[in-house]
């Protein structure tokens, strides 16, 4: 059993299936994918993730606002994300975080963001997903003046050991993508290894980051099997082992999402 912890099946590029949500489903399941987590990235997808739940026994979904989707002189209203979270078939609380690769100017912004999604997270108990990227002591230290109760994750790892440590210390679970199978990961790949096994997710975070051999490619929720065997290859333990214990940790972090 195999889960997709993070995947947009509302952006997904659906050639290689003639357009059908259904045959790309289907084909992640006959590669042993049980479950996907379909991630809100805007308060715009909300309605379009809670969709693509509704309609399948084995998705469950998310909501919230990623740090590029913020509008200037803007920010989501707490009303609105408490309000959108009561839905039966949202598990969790996200995308959310930092990026300060694309918008540095607009820190204060995602700050404010980030602290009104740990906010909620807080108010309901439900588990926070987390976009970082160049933001590393700004996260952390976000993330710290939380002090959530409950565990979360950063998804798309690919920050280096002392953040992931750090993140570990905190509760959170680690994420990782296709990105882990690229040549020049060899940093995160030494992460990789650290992960304790009852800590680690895997994703496809598709229709972006297709794994190895499929890279520069629309990415799919049948990818994921690449980046678990990548990883089963690379930690040493058999296929089976890993996709077992990545999938009772994603259940673990989204108990929700066990209710089918």
């Amino acid at each position: 059993m195999l889960i997709d912890s993070h995947c947009h099946l509302d952006r997904l590029d659906l050639g290689a299936h003639g357009g059908s949500l259904d045959a790309a489903l289907d084909a992640a399941r006959a590669r042993g994918v049980s479950q996907f987590l379909c991630i809100g990235v805007s308060a715009d997808n909300a309605a379009a993730v809670k969709s693509v739940a509704e309609r399948y026994d084995d998705v469950h979904c998310s909501v919230g606002v990623h740090p590029l989707d913020l509008q200037p002189g803007d920010s989501p209203a707490l009303e609105w994300l408490l309000g959108e979270l009561e839905h039966p078939r949202v598990v969790a609380i996200g995308e959310t975080g930092l990026d300060y690769h694309y918008e540095p100017d607009a820190a204060e912004l995602q700050q404010q963001a980030f602290r009104l999604h740990l906010e909620a997270a807080k108010v309901t108990g439900k588990p926070v997903i987390v976009h970082t990227r160049e933001a590393r002591a700004d996260t952390l230290a976000l993330l710290r003046e939380a002090a959530l109760p409950q565990a979360g994750v950063l998804h798309c790892f690919t920050e280096d050991w002392d953040m992931a440590r750090a993140a570990l210390d905190l509760g959170f679970y680690i994420s990782l993508s296709g990105i882990v199978t690229f040549r020049n990961a060899s940093a995160l790949r030494e992460v990789a290894l650290q992960v304790p096994a009852d800590r680690l997710l895997v994703e496809t975070d598709s229709p972006y980051l297709a794994p190895v051999p499929y890279r520069g490619k629309p990415n799919l929720p049948e990818y994921v099997r690449e980046v678990a065997e990548f990883l089963a290859d690379l930690r040493g333990v058999p296929f089976d082992t890993f996709a077992e214990q990545t999938s009772e940790n994603y259940l673990r972090l989204f108990p929700l999402a066990r209710r089918g």
